[in-house]
């Protein structure tokens, strides 16, 4: 599959003519299934596609695989999910720019990670999970010490 801007010169959508057998293609949506370490998924993939079988798929459309491919990657390499990176944080109650700055990664990274544009580290999978069960740990990050004195 090919990829190409799918604009004409005014950067508005034009119709494509086919580099295989010449007919003019359509924009619309197409399965594709993608596979990485045993595991696949399916998914509705836009992009201009010919009667003879040959599709074209612009940048903005590669986005659509790319997330898909990252949710793939972060199961089989047993990576916090989007959905989970943004419970644990709101559970913990930081703002993706607090947890970013707090947790690493920088001030976007969380938004990244939850729009699933990124994958999260290892490392902060790992720490976000034990965050999860340990909230406070927050505390040592802010500096602050987890022992108790007794009165």
């Amino acid at each position: 599959m090919a990829k190409n801007t799918g604009l004409d010169p005014n950067g508005s959508e034009a119709p494509l003519t086919c580099h295989e057998c010449g007919a003019t293609m359509t924009r619309g949506i197409q399965p594709m299934t993608i596979r990485y370490k045993g595991l696949s998924v399916t998914f509705d993939m836009p992009g201009w596609y010919c009667v003879c079988g040959e599709g074209v798929v612009t940048a903005k459309d590669m986005d659509v695989s790319d997330r898909q491919l990252n949710l793939l990657k972060a199961q089989a390499e047993h990576l916090v999910l989007p959905s989970e990176v943004r419970r644990i944080r709101k559970k913990l109650g930081l703002n993706q720019q607090t947890a970013g700055s707090l947790l690493g990664g920088g001030p976007n990274a969380f938004h990244k990670y939850e729009s699933g544009e990124v994958l999260p580290s290892k490392a902060i999978s790992n720490l976000l999970r034990v965050l999860e069960a340990m909230p406070e740990g927050l505390k040592v990050l802010h500096g602050e010490s987890l022992e108790t004195t007794a009165p």
